[in-house]
């Protein structure tokens, strides 16, 4: 009996003991990413890749499954026969294939001018367009290519110097064929150099394999069109934006049904991010950001009737519906996350409203774990608002302790703050190395109407850094924050933040850290690619002297202008090909820090854009995030 006893003291020890394991940057850099093909084309099965990163080989290695639409054990397959389980949409209805490859189209180069100087290193520019993203335009643009059962093929944007898929994100969601395969639908943002780096106004085209014809589709629209597709009737259906220059405008469902466009969600006080039609083309489910959380919605599909247009929210909780992959009978198939959790994917019955988790890509790791809390928060605003605010505590939280806290600084600035899993902003890493994190929804963020997500435009420094200030003021009176102990962290916008309330934040913060944020709005906009962006969001150029808009953001909102204010440590990190914003900011910063003699540091990454996505940079990363916390915080 006593040895019984023992024994049960000895496992429930060993249990209690292995439950204590916390996530650590180590641990985030092993677990495994899936990314969903899509459904079988028999519809039983759902095609996904798991890739699962290599710190020692500095890279990521891909898996490939199959598991049924009702869950179970999933069966890995060779790469080669997972593309040829799921539909090609690529694949017309005669046989022809869509596919994309780069193209060069104009003379950049030294070699393309002076051929016999091929070992030359220039480049010669006459307009903007010079880079982009992480890359120097070197002359050459994505087309889309049309090759028949023939053999034979073409370019549908034949010597043109414009882009499908578009830069720097794009891919074959950008093209598609028409329900009989005589036409490809595809996007396009056609105008050249300056044009294009102060634009946003993509299009829809349509090009007619017979007569090798172009069509705007969308000429009358100004702003973004994208994600065509078409429904089970017929109809072309996209993702529109209406301003020409705003990359965060409202995203509403068209549909062009006998001869007119009709907006589905018009009324709707909201922005989409995906949708996809029912198969009876009578609703048309579709992803959008609300209340700091990313949920399924749908939108019935009245035609030319004046049956009313109705939006619905299908899903509630804490937690992020984040690509809808397809349908199984009454049940649609998703991928969901919440901030303890990476993507899985999940079946929502749209009858019972039940979830069933399909993958368990990494439930076993989380299980060995003790998770930290995430709880939901209400603040009242400067200007009377309630603004949510996620408030993420540490494992096993002790409230007769006293925690150090960080507020975290949300980049976009148009950025949803929802249930998202990052793999380098992470609040279940932050938080299982003790720390709270409040992560505040302000202003500027979709899911919270319309108005309070365009509120941050030409107000960078004002209502959304008081709502910084308001989250962190909040939560600091609970008697488990160490108020002597708080830092402020964030990225683009959130590393503007940062930058921003170090002049102005009278000793509330002890640390601070910021990656590739914008120091000096001039400079920035003197350098950044996309020119749209900053006339948007700033209100113009800085030499616009009549611009009030303008001039405010210049002279109010722009960090270096209170740098003589700067009396506290901070980290500022930059990747070296971020051209989104360049690296003259972080060195203009890290500069001013040490020449005012405040303890600073600068954390390079030569290789990396605006991200941090090689496995050992990762690591080096967060490392470096924590070792400066531990020794200012």
């Amino acid at each position: 009996m006593k040895k019984q006893f023992l024994l049960i003291v000895l496992i429930m020890a060993g249990l209690s003991a292995s439950a204590q394991n916390i996530m650590t940057p180590e641990l985030l850099w092993k677990l495994g990413r899936v990314s969903v093909l899509g459904i079988s084309k028999d519809g039983k099965n759902i095609v996904y890749k798991v890739s699962t990163p290599s710190v020692e080989e500095n890279k990521s290695h891909s898996k490939y499954y199959t598991i049924s639409v009702n869950g179970g054990n999933a069966t890995e397959i060779e790469k080669d026969k997972a593309s040829t389980l799921v539909h090609d949409k690529n694949v017309s209805a005669t046989g022809s294939i869509l596919s994309n490859k780069e193209v060069k189209t104009e003379k950049v180069l030294g070699s393309d001018f002076y051929p016999e100087l091929d070992k030359s290193q220039a480049q010669v520019y006459d307009n903007l367009d010079y880079r982009h993203w992480d890359t120097w335009n070197e002359g050459n643009h994505n087309h889309v290519f049309v090759t028949n059962n023939k053999g034979i093929e073409i370019d549908i944007l034949a010597n043109e110097p414009y882009d499908c898929p578009q830069k720097p994100f794009g891919g074959d969601e950008d093209y598609i064929w028409s329900p009989d395969g005589s036409k490809v639908i595809y996007v396009s943002k056609k105008k050249f150099g300056t044009e294009y780096a102060i634009s946003t106004n993509t299009d829809l085209y349509e090009y007619d394999i017979a007569s090798k014809t172009t069509k705007n589709l969308t000429e009358g629209n100004l702003g973004y069109d994208v994600a065509p597709q078409f429904s089970p009737n017929g109809d072309l259906s996209w993702l529109q934006m209406k301003r020409d220059g705003y990359e965060a405008d409202k995203n509403d469902i068209i549909v062009h049904h006998k001869g007119m466009d009709i907006n589905l969600t018009a009324a709707w006080d909201g922005t989409v991010d995906s949708f996809t039609w029912s198969k009876d083309g009578k609703k048309v489910y579709f992803l959008a950001p609300v209340d700091g959380t990313k949920q399924l919605f749908e939108v019935n599909f009245p035609g030319l009737t004046k049956i009313a247009v109705h939006v619905n929210q299908i899903t509630k909780g804490q937690f992020d519906v984040n690509q809808i992959i397809g349908f199984n009978g009454n049940t649609i198939l998703v991928t969901r996350s919440d901030m303890n959790h990476a993507n899985e994917i999940f079946s929502y019955d749209l009858k019972k409203k039940s979830w069933n988790q399909i993958t368990n890509i990494n439930t076993e790791t989380y299980s060995k774990l003790a998770l930290p809390t995430v709880e939901k928060r209400m603040v009242k605003t400067t200007d009377g608002k309630d603004m949510l605010v996620w408030v993420i505590l540490p494992p096993n939280f002790d409230k007769t302790k006293k925690y150090p806290t960080l507020l975290y600084c949300q980049g976009g600035p148009q950025g949803a703050l929802s249930q998202f899993y990052s793999f380098r902003w992470n609040f279940q890493v932050m938080a299982s190395q003790g720390y709270v994190v409040v992560a505040p929804n302000r202003r500027g963020m979709p899911g919270h109407g319309v108005k309070w997500n365009e509120n941050i435009s030409k107000d960078w420094g004002g209502q959304a850094i008081d709502d910084y200030l308001s989250a962190i003021d909040d939560v600091a009176k609970e008697s488990y924050v160490d108020k002597s102990r708080l830092g402020a962290v964030g990225a683009s916008y959130g590393g503007y933040s940062v930058f921003q309330l170090a002049g102005i934040h009278n000793n509330r913060f002890k640390s601070f850290i910021a990656h590739d944020g914008i120091f000096n709005l001039q400079s920035m906009y003197g350098t950044t690619e996309e020119v749209f962006f900053t006339n948007w969001d700033m209100g113009g150029a800085y030499w616009e002297t009549e611009n009030k808009a303008a001039q405010k953001t210049y002279k109010e909102f722009n960090p270096i202008n209170l740098v003589n204010n700067w009396n506290t440590p901070i980290l500022i990190v930059q990747g070296g090909k971020d051209y989104r914003v360049p690296i003259g900011q972080a060195l203009e910063a890290f500069q001013a820090a040490q020449l005012k003699g405040i303890k600073s540091r600068l954390l390079y990454f030569p290789e990396e854009n605006h991200w941090v996505l090689q496995p050992q940079n990762g690591i080096v990363w967060q490392r470096e995030f924590f070792k400066w916390l531990k020794e200012t915080l």
